[in-house]
């Protein structure tokens, strides 16, 4: 039963370092991608209440990630009066293609979603390192313990 305990123990232990490893490389890697776009919170006065602690930063992190797309979220309603890309791309086609404001707003409304999604795809990205590294740390700590039974022969 010793050698058994032993064995899992190692297997977890290598099992939740190669995840703690894993999720922070995963982080790290969402991180570069971020600081390459260059994306910098404009400053207080340009930001909604909610926002204005972020003045100035740059966006590196999955948070960060968050309240940008929450800041495009904003201009995009403003924009287009609170309707969705579907919203108005339905009014361009009852139009007949054919009306020029509609077709610039519906291009606003797209582009703005498909940046807003993609930095909450990031902001996901980030809580999922997060959550790969803390069960990658349990596991490694339940591997600590089942090592130590195997050991004292329990």
């Amino acid at each position: 039963m010793s050698t058994l305990l032993f064995a899992v123990g190692g297997a977890l232990l290598v099992a939740g370092a190669i995840m703690v490893m894993r999720g922070r490389d995963g982080r790290h890697q969402i991180q570069r991608e971020l600081t390459d776009q260059e994306i910098v919170f404009p400053a207080a006065g340009d930001l909604p209440a909610g926002l204005a602690g972020h003045a100035g930063e740059r966006v590196v992190s999955g948070g960060q990630a968050r309240a940008y797309a929450d800041l495009i979220g904003v201009h995009v309603a403003k924009a287009t009066a609170g309707r969705t890309y579907a919203q108005i791309a339905g009014e361009w086609q009852a139009s007949g293609r054919t009306d020029e404001r509609l077709a610039k707003l519906r291009e606003t409304a797209f582009v703005g979603q498909t940046l807003r999604g993609s930095l909450l795809g990031a902001y996901q990205a980030w809580q999922i390192t997060t959550l790969t590294v803390g069960l990658g740390a349990l596991v490694g700590a339940i591997g600590v313990v089942f090592v130590a039974l195997g050991v004292t022969g329990l």
